[in-house]
């Protein structure tokens, strides 16, 4: 959660960086729509979390409803202070989220995925997903559930269950198909 005007950079300089657009011409990255969402994203969230005057509460609801708008013209679904810093989408295509799920840090997410609230094994809730998780298309994550750190999780997987540290998820429902070392995920 962005608590400071140094968050909001250090958050939106991760974004840029994990998908490709921190080192792309200034002209290049105004013009990308990626661009544009994850500065209104991180701008809406450094108001809503730490902006409160009067003044401010005004610009707090522009700046929600100009992310709204974006939201809708894209097809995505995603609430602000859901994401850690360096979320990277990868292509244009439905990707739906709810307002309680929490994501860590360095979220790669693909086309058509889905991570929501849910009825599982007799409980309410939301998944929590840790830090390096690789989202592929297609994939679904509902329900009460913790997935670990340095997580990738296969096209068109239905994850309703909770998964540790360092492996690959795929299938329906999702299970283990490998198992994998932290180094891979470490930037260098």
């Amino acid at each position: 959660m962005i608590r400071s005007k140094k968050e909001y950079k250090e958050y939106l300089r991760q974004d840029l960086k994990q998908s490709g657009l921190l080192n792309k011409k200034w002209l290049d990255r105004l013009c990308d729509r990626r661009y544009k969402f994850y500065k209104s994203l991180r701008k809406t969230e450094y108001y809503y979390n730490c902006k409160h005057t009067w003044f401010d509460k005004i610009i707090r609801k522009m700046l929600y409803i100009r992310h709204i708008r974006l939201c809708n013209q894209y097809n995505w679904t995603i609430p602000i202070n859901v994401f850690g810093p360096g979320l990277a989408i990868v292509h244009n295509g439905t990707i739906v989220v709810s307002g309680k799920a929490k994501v860590g840090k360095n979220c790669r997410i693909h086309v058509c995925t889905n991570i929501g609230n849910a009825l599982s094994h007799g409980e309410d809730g939301t998944p929590i997903l840790g830090d390096n998780v690789y989202i592929g298309p297609g994939a679904k994550i509902f329900g009460p559930i913790t997935i670990g750190n340095n997580v990738a999780i296969g096209a068109n997987a239905v994850v309703n269950k909770s998964f540790g540290d360092n492996c690959t998820i795929a299938g329906v429902p999702a299970k283990i198909i490998s198992y994998h070392t932290a180094e891979k995920y470490i930037e260098e």
